[in-house]
């Protein structure tokens, strides 16, 4: 029987390990970590009941990845659970950007800058879900819808300042702005409105979602699936040397290709191994959950209904911010991200007192304390929150890193999204799969379509290993 051992549960290494399963091969997975889930995983912080995402939280790119609705992992539990608001970006005048799930409803809130959202998004919302097959992968190949890819890959290839500014409000310039800033990578360079325009295209068409009751039940439901396929999970089994790997057809990594490159060594081609080790990280996160006594007092009332709160200020300063913790420095006013899943998801609140969940942006492996800097720009836009907060739990970017070595210097993006592995991944490849070694694979987010939970980087790189099985 053919045999195949996955190297890390997170989302993408469960994703490879059912893919492989769904076609006959024995699989075992191997999890460094006492639980499996990666980024996915979900506990009680501070409160008795009250629910934290640990790091993924809102899901605009899983809830419609082809790979997960080919699952039907609504039989082990997974439901999506949308707010009623998708992401409102505050301003201070106290006014807000305000993104709905339908084009029409976020064109109609932005006033003269409507038809400009709506000509940027509209008819690639229509058609999203042929364009994913071509932008949820590798782009160095020929794509099956070619007109489509073109139409959407021309504004991606602008700084998102540049695109930002082709608004007139600063309504919809901080809107974009908030949102390109996902990618942790300076708003001034090029190809940086590429994940703002796929994160916003997904989520018009899907919605930014909440798994109900917490990230973990994505791993939960994707476990029990792999499971009833018979294979394998062992936790508590970290790898640091291809010695350690039992014999198997076939091995895939969900790990950092820096860690690839220590485990594999020398057995690595060295110009595989070299570009492995070269490879970079992006800034880090800092982050902050709290307990809120009746939510957050947002000055703008949409932010109250938003599942997703971004806290930057205007465009320029959001640039600024994300300029400076690229060259490794502080800034006063970060970018912050407010997750308020429980207004999707109830269940995740205890009576009246509310999880919110947050992190800012830093320079890589910062060593400070970015806790003041967070309650401070939630203070900005919702004066009264500090007298609101019940309690807090802290995870520090080196924490981040020891949570989850992917994670390298706190950077949840495993990888920065500079232009070079943006486009190709751990490196120039036409298989950006492959590490140069016949039967070994990287599945890890480093590898296109990149993070999230969609486990699209895991589905690609099994199918690669299946075809490398079926000519050998």
């Amino acid at each position: 029987m053919t045999t195949a051992v996955v190297v890390g549960g997170g989302p993408n290494g469960l994703a490879a390990a059912i893919t492989l399963a769904r076609e006959g091969v024995s699989v075992t997975l191997l999890e460094a970590a006492d639980e499996i889930g990666g980024g996915t995983r979900s506990g009680e912080a501070i409160l008795p009941g009250l629910l934290h995402d640990h790091c993924s939280a809102i899901h605009p790119m899983a809830v419609g990845s082809t790979f997960l609705q080919s699952l039907d992992l609504g039989r082990y539990g997974l439901q999506w659970k949308l707010p009623e608001i998708d992401c409102a970006h505050p301003l201070d005048d106290g006014t807000a950007g305000v993104l709905h799930r339908c084009v029409a409803e976020t064109a109609a809130g932005l006033g003269p800058d409507g038809r400009r959202w709506t000509r940027l998004f509209a008819r690639p919302v229509e058609a999203y879900d042929e364009l994913a097959e071509d932008i949820l992968g590798p782009l160095l190949r020929i794509p099956r819808h070619p007109l489509l890819l073109a139409r959407f890959g021309l504004p991606a290839v602008l700084p998102a300042t540049v695109l930002a500014k082709t608004f007139a409000g600063e309504q919809a310039r901080a809107l974009f702005a908030g949102v390109a800033a996902h990618a942790f990578h300076p708003l001034h360079r090029p190809f940086s409105s590429s994940i703002g325009l796929g994160i916003l295209t997904a989520g018009h068409r899907h919605g930014w979602a909440v798994a109900a009751g917490g990230s973990q039940s994505i791993t939960d439901a994707m476990a029990a699936l792999l499971l009833d396929l018979g294979g394998t999970i062992q936790t508590g089994a970290r790898v640091r040397s291809h010695r350690q790997l039992p014999p198997a057809d076939i091995v895939i990594y969900d790990l950092t290709p820096t860690a690839v490159a220590e485990i594999l060594g020398d057995r690595l081609p060295a110009h595989v191994a070299q570009a492995y080790r070269r490879f970079r990280y992006g800034p880090g996160a800092f982050k902050v959950d709290f307990a809120v006594e009746d939510g957050v007092p947002w000055t703008a009332e949409t932010a109250r209904r938003a599942g997703t709160v971004h806290l930057g200020g205007a465009l320029a300063e959001i640039a600024e911010s994300e300029r400076q913790i690229h060259a490794g420095r502080m800034p006063e006013r970060p970018f912050v991200l407010v997750g308020q899943q429980y207004l999707a998801d109830p269940q995740r609140s205890v009576g009246n007192v509310h999880p919110v969940w947050t992190y800012a942006h830093v320079p890589n492996g910062y060593t400070g304390d970015a806790t003041e800097a967070i309650i401070a720009q939630i203070e900005r836009f919702a004066p009264g929150f500090r007298d609101r907060m019940v309690g807090t739990a802290v995870r520090t970017t080196p924490a981040f890193a020891a949570y989850n070595p992917n994670y390298v210097g706190g950077n949840i993006m495993t990888g920065s999204k500079h232009l070079s592995q943006l486009l190709f991944g751990p490196r120039p490849t036409l298989n950006p799969y492959d590490v140069g070694l016949p039967g070994h694979f990287i599945c890890s987010a480093a590898t296109p379509p990149g993070p999230g939970a969609h486990g699209m980087c895991g589905a690609h790189a099994a199918q690669r290993a299946l075809r490398h099985l079926a000519h050998h």
